[in-house]
């Protein structure tokens, strides 16, 4: 009987200074798979919305509280579905407490600025859930890619970003990264799809191009990175996403678990208020 597949299964192995390279690729991760579906995308949907719920209570629990944090991170290659992983997501949860950050290229005065600056004020504060849309790995891959950052500027930034994730996880922030796994086929439908609808002209960009001729280059960025940084207090995982339906309920799934083990309640009942009645 074949082993049924758990969240771990698709966590990156934790980051050793002594491991050999090749440990961990992305090859060994299917992008059309869909280990988390019920086989009936209706039922995956139920099964979302029903996560959805728990974790609008949750996240309610977490900001009365106002004392831990939570930080969700999203990477993937463009069309992977980070946009669209955080409308379905969180489709049931209440504003409240919940922010979204998206990074885009660094302007002239984040520049001049450690790359970790700008991310740093932007990390969740006691009660929040944050979601990095893209994230301070941007400044890690598209340099890499770019040849603009030598082997040793990127093992720099890796630990610096192994520190950096350290001090948010002992200030009570539980980290959970998401690497969007899509495939170059599924990337070529998508883009394609928005070139031929006008109705999505505005998501499309031709450096989403010229990024695609860097496939292979990106590919490899994306294993490094991963490899170098997913840690036991904030673990990268390989999500699935050429199915968006799949995509959507891994993440669910994994946040499910995150807060589960945050074991949050509400503030206790005020003394000061027993017995108060509104007149």
């Amino acid at each position: 009987m074949a082993k049924q597949p758990e969240l771990d299964d698709f966590r990156v192995p934790f980051f050793d200074e002594d491991k050999k390279p090749g440990k961990f690729s992305l090859d060994d991760f299917d992008p059309s798979s869909k280990p988390f579906s019920s086989g009936a995308k209706d039922a995956d949907k139920a099964r979302l919305s029903e996560i959805g719920a728990t974790l609008d209570t949750q996240q309610e629990c977490l900001h009365a509280q106002q004392k831990r944090r939570v930080l969700l991170v999203l990477q993937g290659m463009d069309t992977s579905g980070k946009d669209g992983t955080i409308r379905a997501v969180f489709h049931e949860v209440d504003p409240l407490g919940l922010r979204i950050v998206p990074f885009k290229a660094p302007t002239p005065v984040e520049v001049a600025h450690d790359f970790l600056w700008r991310v740093h004020a932007q990390a969740p504060a006691a009660g929040e859930l944050t979601i990095f849309n893209r994230s301070h790995y941007e400044d890690l891959l598209v340099p890499t890619v770019l040849g603009t950052l030598d082997a040793k500027g990127f093992e720099q930034r890796c630990r610096h970003i192994r520190q950096f994730e350290a001090l948010l996880a002992d200030s009570g922030t539980a980290i959970v990264k998401c690497m969007l796994h899509i495939s170059k086929d599924e990337q070529r439908a998508r883009l394609q799809a928005r070139i031929d609808d006008p109705n999505k002209h505005w998501k499309f960009d031709v450096s989403d191009l010229e990024a695609r001729k860097q496939w292979d280059k990106y590919q490899a960025a994306y294993r490094d990175a991963l490899a170098a940084t997913s840690t036991e207090y904030a673990p990268w995982y390989v999500i699935p996403a050429d199915s968006k339906t799949h995509r959507n309920l891994m993440v669910a799934e994994l946040l499910l678990r995150t807060f589960a083990a945050l074991k949050l309640e509400y503030p206790p009942a005020k003394e000061s208020l027993k017995g108060v009645k509104v007149e």
